[in-house]
């Protein structure tokens, strides 16, 4: 199937590039544009101020660029984004943000799987894996390459650091660090993220400082004030390094413990 299906409903002011696939019973709202080979599927609905990218993928009876369930929104215009080549699987609902001329972001090459719920205001970085059912509240940031398991849910405001991996049916409610692994109920710290690490091309002796700094934060008596001041002494420094202990250094709500 290509172009539009003549029962898909699309807004005059909507931008479809000419390539853009529609699937039947299809809604696409004003003020949406969507880019070159790109496929909306079959029953989803794309609301009002919302940009799709490049050859993304809306399955079946997604709903995105809707309202935010916020008590605060009055109607301000508010947006979505969508990066190139995102995948936002069948039944996921993504909200526009909350105040006006605000934005809710999700980035490129993202996989955002079935049921999964992105809420006002959230940042989702590139190469994001959101699994099924996932829940993110308001203002949740997602930095690049993390994944987030199956049924998890995010308070507001949460940040998830680059390249950790949250196990499924987890409850988070401070930041979790970059490339650290965390899981279980309750939710606490297992390890470095070593598995996706090494498939990223991480080297060992990366590997092995993240490690160090691991034990320093979550293995030792030290506080996390404490933590960063040997860390700071005792690795070597390297971007990694230095993203990890700005993360913690930065975190409003306070790393998970």
């Amino acid at each position: 199937m290509t172009g539009i299906d003549p029962r898909a409903v699309v807004h005059e002011s909507a931008v479809l590039a000419d390539d853009v696939t529609v699937g039947p019973f299809a809604m696409i709202g004003p003020d949406v544009t969507v880019g070159r080979g790109a496929t909306v599927g079959s029953m989803a609905l794309i609301e009002r101020n919302t940009a799709i990218g490049e050859e993304c993928t809306i399955c079946h009876g997604a709903v995105v660029g809707t309202d935010p369930q916020d008590l605060k929104y009055a109607g301000q215009k508010t947006s979505l984004r969508i990066g190139d080549r995102t995948t936002i699987r069948e039944f996921c609902t993504i909200n526009r943000a909350t105040s006006e001329n605000e934005s809710t972001l999700v980035g490129e090459d993202c996989l955002i799987m079935a049921y999964a719920h992105i809420a006002h205001n959230c940042e989702i970085g590139n190469n994001v894996v959101i699994v099924n059912a996932v829940n993110l509240a308001g203002h949740v940031h997602v930095d690049d390459w993390a994944i987030i398991g199956g049924m998890t849910a995010v308070q507001q405001f949460v940040r998830i650091g680059a390249h950790s991996y949250v196990g499924g049916a987890c409850r988070i409610t401070k930041d979790v660090p970059p490339y650290f692994k965390i899981g279980g109920v309750p939710t606490r710290p297992i390890e470095v993220n070593t598995v996706g690490l090494q498939r990223r091309g991480f080297a060992e002796e990366t590997l092995n400082k993240l490690r160090q700094c691991y034990r320093l934060l979550y293995l030792s008596d030290l506080n996390t004030t404490q933590a960063v001041r040997r860390i700071r002494e005792e690795v070597r420094n390297g971007p990694e390094i230095d993203s990890l202990i700005e993360f913690v250094e930065s975190s409003q709500r306070g790393i998970i413990k």
